[in-house]
């Protein structure tokens, strides 16, 4: 089993930026993809990000260029930096692992391990 914790959730204004953390323990040796997904109220799930473990990564098209994904696979931790934060970005934040690499899972929510979530809200 492998278990997750985010940290760095927060309100902000619209511009302004937040960097989340999402540590691992357990059996951290079987993860290969990590990711960061969304959720706002009333919606669906939706991938933000996905990393593997030689540092190759996939963004959804609505953050590209504002969010950037990076991971300390000594200490298989991943991170979210994010920048020029917009309303619509609001949401709780899960961080996810997986056993596979992101080529199965990516930006779909099928991975095995999640976080409890971190809220994220951004307001204009």
């Amino acid at each position: 089993q492998v278990q997750l914790v985010e940290s760095g959730g927060g309100s902000v204004q619209a511009g302004e930026s937040l960097s989340l953390s999402c540590e691992t323990s357990g059996y951290t040796y079987g993860i290969y993809c990590m990711g960061w997904f969304r959720q706002a109220p009333g919606k669906e799930r939706e991938g933000v990000a996905a990393i593997d473990t030689d540092g190759s990564t996939n963004y959804a098209d609505s953050v590209k260029g504002r969010f950037t994904i990076s991971r300390d696979n000594a200490k298989t931790t991943v991170y979210l930096q994010m920048n020029f934060l917009k309303p619509e970005d609001t949401g709780m934040y899960y961080c996810a692992a997986d056993s596979r690499p992101c080529a199965w899972a990516g930006l779909r929510a099928k991975y095995s391990w999640w976080g409890q979530g971190t809220q994220v809200t951004v307001s204009s």
